[in-house]
């Protein structure tokens, strides 16, 4: 998981990257906190759906403890985006929109799949990029002025010994490893998208 996390994950991409160096004008920053707000700042999210999935015990415990945890992020992303104001305006909105639409619904489905250890793998790779994500969000809130918060999901070595016990059950790995790659995909798409968005705001 750590592997993929690395290669597909959104800690390579360059326009977030590019955000957390703080080199983006603000409004794209702003941009960015809104679309991960619509993506994650529903209940029920993603954890929410996939702790309805987990059967393990061990399963079980971890997207608990992450969906409780999430409920601190969720609260902080409707402050962010609050705080950062309306959406900026930007040409080729409503394709954007209705790109951003299939990308929530597209989670939506991967949340709730019947196949043992795809939500599960999903919620785990959350928690993995959420770091990248994460100090993004921190650097949107020095600047609208929300005040800071420790990260409350289970930390990376928590998640590394899930992932390491859950995966010696090859069948269950592979779903796992799906549901990851889906969500890693999902999230470079957003990506995608909030740079297509910035490239769009410049030139128009």
């Amino acid at each position: 998981m750590g592997i993929l996390a690395a290669s597909d994950g959104s800690s390579t991409h360059p326009h977030l990257n590019a955000l957390i160096r703080g080199e983006a004008p603000l409004r794209d920053l702003a941009d960015a906190v809104h679309h991960i707000a619509r993506l994650h700042g529903r209940h029920p999210g993603l954890i929410d759906h996939a702790r309805h999935h987990a059967v393990r015990p061990l399963e079980q415990d971890w997207i608990e403890a992450a969906a409780d945890a999430f409920v601190g992020e969720r609260t902080r992303l409707v402050r962010l985006s609050a705080a950062a104001g309306p959406l900026p305006r930007t040409p080729g909105h409503a394709e954007s929109e209705s790109a951003a639409a299939a990308q929530r619904h597209a989670l939506d489905m991967l949340a709730q799949s019947d196949r043992a250890g795809c939500a599960t793998g999903a919620a785990i790779a959350l928690a993995i990029d959420w770091v990248s994500i994460r100090a993004m969000l921190d650097l949107a809130a020095a600047n609208f002025g929300v005040l800071p918060s420790p990260a409350a999901l289970p930390i990376a070595a928590e998640t590394v010994s899930v992932v390491d016990a859950l995966i010696r059950e090859p069948a269950l790995e592979r779903a796992m490893l799906f549901g990851a790659q889906q969500l890693f995909a999902q999230h470079r798409a957003l990506w995608d998208l909030l740079e297509a968005r910035a490239s769009a705001r410049q030139r128009g």
